[in-house]
């Protein structure tokens, strides 16, 4: 595995990272869980990004990694980034969602719990909600930090005049943001044309998620909607009416061009994202210890040549 320093900080981060978003809850088989999470770790991935609400049922997730963190991989939690996050709906009443203070650390507290842990080395504010201040969101993650609850704290999915905002105020506190995550793939290239000088600025890390824009760039639409997907049964932000016809003509390109290179199309959507050096880490999403060794190829993709690049960019900036 391939490690990257994240940000202007000390801690190094695998190239690709597991998330727990789908697949880890608590209506799917614990013991294949129990494989994924030990194999990834077999396989030097070390960074598990949780949040609150991962599941299903929300919480289910996290309660499920405790488990195998504390039986699978007993002993080996100095060795495991375990990453988490609030700000998205957890529970009812007005509390339950949103990036207030008093939703932060009461989510924080409840995630800790679940996963069994003293403390999470990354913590997320997992959105801006559009009403809370960004001085109390932040001021919320620099206090975690100080009373040890966290390592780190990072935030995800802010437009970038708000992330500024909050790079300013930790820098100020000598709390650096040590990493921004959103989604960013071939299809939404919109991180890189925000997001990504801002965190150079302030020497923060990116990590991206959704790099198969939630299998479109896995090539199983090409030929219309399984009956079986996730989409058919409204799981997820991937919706039928996101399928269009031009889409589909931007996947069937990008395939193209993926089997001239002797690869998969996934294997070439990932070792894209992979060539950017503003990018820390890749967060995979995977159903089977099978398809995880797929992605894992990525890694050791032969490099793109110019001519690619500027093909990928005529395709993707349509």
């Amino acid at each position: 595995m391939k490690y990257h320093f994240c940000g202007h900080s000390g801690l190094q981060l695998p190239a690709m990272s597991l998330g727990l978003w789908q697949n880890f809850g608590g209506t799917d088989d614990f013991r294949t869980v129990s494989e994924m999470i030990t194999g990834a770790f077999d396989r030097g991935i070390t960074h598990f990004d949780l949040a609150n609400n991962y599941g299903p049922p929300p919480g289910s997730a996290e309660v499920n990694f405790g488990k195998v963190l504390t039986k699978e991989l007993k002993g080996h939690r100095d060795e495991i980034i375990v990453a988490s996050k609030a700000g998205h709906r957890m529970w009812e009443g007005h509390y339950g969602d949103g990036a207030s203070r008093k939703s932060i650390i009461a989510s924080l507290h409840q995630s800790l719990k679940r996963t069994g842990v003293d403390y999470f080395d990354i913590f997320y504010s997992h959105r801006y909600d559009g009403q809370t201040p960004v001085e109390e969101t932040v001021q919320t993650l620099i206090d975690i930090v100080r009373q040890g609850k966290a390592l780190y704290v990072g935030i995800s999915k802010y437009p970038v005049q708000k992330a500024e905002e909050a790079y300013r105020i930790m820098q100020a506190q000598h709390v650096p943001c040590l990493i921004y995550q959103d989604r960013y793939n071939l299809l939404n290239r919109t991180p890189e044309e925000q997001h990504f000088a801002c965190n150079k600025r302030y020497g923060t890390g990116f990590v991206a998620f959704s790099p198969l824009a939630q299998g479109l760039l896995s090539g199983k639409y090409l030929n219309g909607i399984p009956d079986t997907s996730r989409v058919r049964k409204g799981l997820g932000y991937l919706q039928t009416k996101d399928i269009t016809p031009e889409t589909q003509a931007k996947v069937a390109a990008l395939q193209s061009l993926a089997q001239q290179r002797g690869q998969p199309l996934a294997e070439m959507s990932l070792a894209w994202l992979l060539s950017h050096e503003e990018v820390t880490s890749v967060i995979i999403g995977v159903g089977s210890l099978q398809q995880m060794d797929m992605n894992l190829k990525a890694l050791d993709s032969p490099a793109f040549s110019e001519e690619e690049r500027r093909r990928i960019d005529e395709i993707t900036r349509t």
